[in-house]
């Protein structure tokens, strides 16, 4: 990437930045700005900028912000009340996520025959993961009940961690059946992988943890250097698991699970860092999917890949939600919106391109077709639905107030987990409102 390249994404953010209060009260949302950005500079749009999808900067920023991704959604939940308060979000992570890695890999079978049954699966498993980030309204509002919707922030928390073994095994797994690793070798390996790297990741988490609340009982540490020292936990976690064999990816993720749930004072400084730090890798890797991603499928993408995609973000993905939240008394219209909320976008962008860093697949360029449109798609759709599908909701639950209909599960006060990016992180006091 050049210099030319780098300036012009850092006026594009810096404009956003400075309109970022009207543009935040119209259907715009970040990913779509600097998506479409991407687009408009890239080779199909003004030409200013060329990147190939195998360029090493863009895997280097990939793999920079899926770590500390991975490290700040793990930190910012409480497994204490996740236990006791949010079983909704259980049901979805437990119940719904493989139900949708199984119904998205038939589907992918059915309408992209030429895939493998594994790739199929692989690219079920690259957009099983949603971003609760695409659709900031739903995850915000009060005018949706703080069950529901912690309930989609919760599992936008956790999908992306818990997707990712899931992603390695089937990976690996290709891997050893296609002749390029021994038979043999590919399930010691996945073995080592996941449970080298949780074990890494935890005992560092808790340590760094541990040694950052006695540094501020004792003074020693500025708040200046909080931030830092979090983010370096997050580094020491992946790389020490990569060198006794771990995989760095889930270290990091579990890293960031120990840290949050061992840290006595200093939990906001995770919340600051990814509401501005987080927020600036958020928004590059978007651009970079405009600019790079996007032109690649453009001239590529076949009918079957848009019902696919279609099919992904709609069925695929509401009738597990249905299934996991059976007996859970909640109206079909909120399970409804449970279901049509689950945006696909930044952990299935980085999980394709760590796929395409690491695997070497026969339907390569179709897997990575599928998930563009799925992408792109998502960020238009679940973008320009947000703040309408909310308003909806909220007048279908007065209605059924009206008639006297049973909302007590709706309204079930649950303790509120900070968001992934927000201007007013809801913080963790037991409320009803909504």
């Amino acid at each position: 990437m050049s210099e030319g390249n780098l300036l012009l994404i850092l006026i594009g953010i810096a404009l956003f930045a400075l309109f970022s209060r009207p543009i935040s009260r119209g259907s715009l949302t970040p990913p779509m700005a600097f998506a479409s950005l991407g687009l408009v500079l890239s080779p199909i749009g003004l030409g200013w900028i060329d990147l190939e999808v195998d360029n090493r900067i863009i895997h280097a920023v990939a793999e920079i912000t899926l770590i500390l991704v991975l490290f700040t959604d793990a930190a910012r939940i409480n497994l204490k009340t996740l236990r006791t308060d949010h079983d909704v979000p259980m049901r979805l992570l437990l119940v719904g996520m493989p139900l949708t890695i199984l119904v998205g890999a038939l589907a992918a079978k059915v309408v992209l025959p030429e895939l493998l049954f594994i790739e199929a699966l692989i690219l079920a498993v690259i957009l099983a993961p949603t971003d609760a980030a695409l659709g900031q309204a739903v995850v915000s509002s009060p005018a949706v009940p703080v069950r529901i919707r912690q309930a989609l922030n919760v599992e936008s928390g956790l999908n992306d961690g818990i997707a990712l073994p899931a992603l390695l095994f089937v990976v690996s797994f290709a891997a050893g059946g296609d002749g390029s690793e021994p038979e043999t070798g590919w399930f010691s390996f996945m073995v080592q992988q996941v449970t080298l790297g949780p074990l890494a990741g935890v005992v560092i988490g808790w340590v760094g943890a541990m040694a950052i609340n006695k540094a501020i009982e004792r003074r020693f540490l500025t708040s200046e250097f909080c931030n830092i020292y979090l983010v370096s936990l997050a580094f020491i976690a992946y790389l020490a698991s990569e060198l006794i064999g771990g995989n760095g990816f889930i270290a990091a993720f579990t890293a960031g699970a120990a840290t949050g749930n061992t840290l006595k004072h200093v939990n906001e400084e995770i919340y600051e860092f990814a509401e501005s730090e987080g927020q600036l890798l958020n928004l590059i890797i978007f651009f970079l999917f405009g600019v790079a991603l996007l032109p690649l499928a453009w001239g590529r993408v076949s009918s079957a890949i848009v019902i696919y995609a279609l099919l992904s973000l709609t069925l695929v993905r509401v009738i597990p939600v249905f299934l996991s939240l059976k007996n859970k008394h909640l109206r079909w219209e909120t399970t409804l919106f449970l279901g049509w909320f689950g945006p696909r976008g930044l952990a299935s962008i980085l999980f394709v391109l760590l796929v395409l860093d690491r695997a070497n697949l026969v339907g390569e360029s179709l897997v990575l077709d599928a998930v563009i449109v799925t992408v792109a798609l998502s960020i238009l759709l679940h973008g320009l639905t947000a703040s309408p599908g909310v308003k909806l909701y909220a007048a279908a639950l007065k209605i059924c107030e009206r008639r006297g209909d049973d909302l007590s599960s709706e309204q079930q006060p649950v303790a509120a987990m900070p968001l992934r990016l927000s201007s007013s992180p809801e913080q963790g006091s037991k409320t009803d409102d909504g």
